[in-house]
This record gives structure tokens, sequence and C-alpha cells, in this order.
């Protein structure tokens, strides 16, 4: 069997593989390239957080996927470009946070859920922490991951400040200066998930950021709303 042969079932191998329900749903929407550059992405996060970034191949995606490494190259020429790859990848991952049915049409009730979820687990398992911290470490070396970094932390923090300046135009708070205020909130996340990755106490870690998570409520003016339960109903 030529390489061509090896190639071409590789491929096959990995377009099945990646094809779960939800992939067929949505391939019209997706080529089937990016069904597969996903799908080796979402590979090489599973092996780097296993493994370590730096101990991490495209030999080794490869291997984990039972493909040939021809194939990862095809679509990710080097380390980097997966690497890259994987950064836009986090960004989608956490903007996930801002699940609102209707986006201009924001409640009280979703910004308090939104603050719920940026000071919970769920925010917190969105990413691996050692993956998260080593790819921003690379930001110091890398400009184009510098770049990155900083489109994922201004991208959370404008969706935030929308949301803000959306019930400031209901008249339900009265923050002065939106941007400001979720700019605080997010020093406080990443402050918080940053000091507290190194607290191997629940309890501990639990009541530091709940609270956090009160801080970020006063920054909003929010506080006696949360205390007297009547947020979520507005």
């Amino acid at each position: 069997m030529n390489n061509q042969s090896i190639y071409k079932i590789s491929e096959i191998r990995l377009l099945l593989s990646s094809l779960v329900v939800s992939d067929i749903i949505n391939m019209g929407r997706k080529s089937l390239k990016e069904i597969r550059q996903l799908e080796i992405i979402k590979t090489f996060y599973k092996v780097a957080k296993k493994e370590g970034y730096e101990n991490t191949s495209i030999a080794k995606i490869a291997k984990v996927m039972d493909i040939n490494p021809s194939l990862v190259s095809h679509y990710f020429e080097t380390k980097e470009d997966l690497t890259y790859a994987l950064i836009d990848y986090i960004l989608e991952r956490y903007l996930l946070i801002y699940t609102i049915k209707n986006k201009e049409e924001v409640t009280l009730a979703d910004l308090q859920k939104t603050i719920e979820m940026l000071f919970s687990k769920k925010w917190n398992l969105l990413f691996d922490d050692g993956l998260f911290y080593t790819f921003y470490a690379l930001a110091f070396r890398e400009k184009k991951i510098k770049t990155k970094y900083k489109t994922i932390l201004d991208s959370l923090r404008l969706a935030l400040a929308s949301m803000i300046e959306q019930c400031n135009e209901k008249q339900l708070i009265n923050v002065p200066t939106p941007k400001t205020a979720a700019d605080l909130i997010f020093v406080l996340v990443d402050g918080a998930y940053f000091y507290l990755s190194l607290e191997n106490d629940k309890k501990a870690y639990a009541e530091r950021l709940e609270y956090y998570k009160n801080k970020a409520y006063e920054i909003l003016g929010m506080d006696h709303l949360i205390s007297s339960g009547s947020a979520l109903s507005s």
C-alpha cells in the first residue's frame, strides 16, 4: 500500500471518528476541514492536559487518534500552528459563559446568572489551569500568543460591559462606568482563580470564591438585591 493510500485511509478514519450526531447536524454550517481541525485541536488539548504542553508532539497526537502523523501535519504544519488554534478554541470555550437567550434584551437575572457562573466550578473547569497558565507564560515570548490572549480577555470584558450597559439603560442598576466595572470584575476573577489554584482546602476555596463573588456584586451595586433574593425575578 503506497503512502497516498495510507493517507486516504487515515483521513477517512479521522472523519468517521469525529462525526458525532451534533457534527452531522451542523455539517451544513461547518466544512469537513473545520470538523477535522476541531477534532485534532481537541485531541491536542487532551494530550497536553495529561502529559504537559512541552511533552506533546504531533506524533503523540496522531498516535492517540490512531492516524498517520502526516494527516495532522496536513491541517497544522507545526506544533505552533496547533497552539494558535487551541488558543482560539479557548476563547470559544470561555465565551460559553454568556448563555443568554436574547443578547439584545439582557435582564438583571441574566447578569446575575453570569456573575454566578464566573465565580463557579463550571467556569474554572472550562479550560485546564495548567495549560492556561502555560500559554499565558508563552505570551511573554511570542507576540502572536500575547495578541490572542489579549483578544480573549478583551472579548470577555466587553461582553460583560455590554450586559451591564443594557441593565443600566433599563434602570435595573446604576453603574457609572460599565467598562470599568467589567474590568474590575475580571481582575477579581483572574486573581481569584490564580490564587485559589494553589489552595488545597476545599472549604477555604469555597469560602474565598464566595467572598470574591460578593465583591463583584458590590461593584455592580447588586449586593442588596442578592441578599433580598429579588434579582432573579427582574
